[in-house]
């Protein structure tokens, strides 16, 4: 993972270099994670903690839009206005956190909700530990002037619009006018010449038309620099003709391949498709994991189990829980990456390994 980070950081160093104030961050930047690339060895040198180099946070528990099938709504984080929601934590903790982070070697904490742009209080405090790069998984429809501020101050702090693919899709799933409002975003981050991505949500009826040369280019012209192909997880059995097939994982692989040769310029990642290359699944610790907005160490996003909180034990202690030992061992004995979310196909096993360290 070491590697694909650094050559991550060497794709995105040559798509800035016309622009100085960009290209001076991203070599800061990377003069800072092999730093923090030392910190993981030495860790795990010392006492064996293997350190992942990416978190995920949900950090916000509202969201001004009503998606359909949207995941956070179903397990709990942004429930709506009249259902209780999971607590959050502080800005002052979440900053902790993160300045612990830092000090272990994690370079990207992906900040997600609820729509996170509505706790500018929280990313105002989360911002200033300079040594991570958040990209904010956002909707894009409260991108003004005083959020563009903040981002031209803020390099470490990236937007990364979700979209479902044309205005249609998008519209249909998020909302009308939702993809209008996220046109008008990505066209003032493009006029302030700053870094931001895209998120696209893959299904079996929408990764043809966001896998396709055009759209890949045309988002490419609009100034995004960067692509997270997310595979939908079925939050119920009357979605579940959505989610990728053996044949669409593999289909999705060779266009992915094709969309890296023909198209500079913008980054492409794809998950859970590129744990495969990794080794397969990288939850648990072995690569990331996953914060609930109350501090709940949990494997990933869509495996929302937890026996530990990192607000009561620290980061370092809750990577060696029982639970995240567990997982990490199963994989190892044979939980293979077929495509697809590991964790969420084994959901049972994941719920009994819960259970029993909970009773131990």
């Amino acid at each position: 993972m070491t590697d694909s980070i650094a050559d991550i950081m060497a794709k995105a160093y040559l798509n800035v270099l016309s622009n100085p104030r960009e290209a001076r961050f991203i070599h800061r930047m990377q003069k800072q994670f092999s730093a923090s690339s030392h910190r993981r060895a030495k860790l795990l040198e010392e006492d064996g903690t293997v350190v992942p180099p990416f978190l995920i946070a949900s950090i916000a528990t509202t969201c001004n839009l009503q998606c359909k099938g949207c995941y956070a709504r179903k397990n709990g984080i942004a429930a709506p206005d009249n259902q209780p929601r999971r607590q959050t934590l502080t800005p002052t903790q979440w900053r902790s956190i993160f300045a612990e982070a830092a000090g272990m070697g994690v370079n990207f904490a992906l900040l997600a909700g609820g729509e996170p742009l509505t706790r500018r209080d929280l990313l105002e405090q989360i911002a200033q530990v300079e040594e991570i790069i958040f990209p904010i998984f956002t909707n894009g429809t409260m991108l003004g002037a005083s959020y563009l501020d903040f981002f031209k101050q803020h390099m470490n702090m990236i937007p990364v619009f979700s979209l479902e693919g044309d205005a249609l899709q998008t519209d249909t799933r998020r909302g009308e006018g939702v993809y209008r409002m996220v046109e008008q975003s990505m066209q003032k981050m493009k006029e302030e010449k700053l870094f931001y991505g895209a998120s696209i949500t893959v299904t079996t009826e929408n990764y043809h038309d966001v896998t396709n040369l055009e759209y890949v280019r045309k988002l490419r012209d609009k100034g995004c620099k960067l692509i997270f192909y997310v595979e939908y997880v079925p939050i119920d059995e009357t979605t579940a003709h959505l989610a990728f097939t053996d044949e669409h994982i593999a289909d999705m692989e060779q266009r992915l391949q094709l969309l890296r040769n023909e198209v500079d310029g913008i980054i492409m990642l794809s998950f859970p498709g590129d744990e495969k290359a990794l080794g397969g699944c990288l939850a648990a610790g072995r690569g990331f994991f996953h914060i609930g907005p109350d501090g709940a160490a949990e494997p990933c996003p869509f495996s929302p189990y937890s026996d530990s909180n990192v607000t009561q034990i620290g980061l370092r202690a809750a990577l060696s829980s029982p639970l995240f030992r567990r997982i990490r061992d199963a994989r190892a004995l044979g939980w293979e990456h077929t495509g697809g979310c590991t964790l969420f196909e084994h959901k049972d096993e994941v719920e009994a390994m819960l259970n029993s360290t909970t009773q131990n």
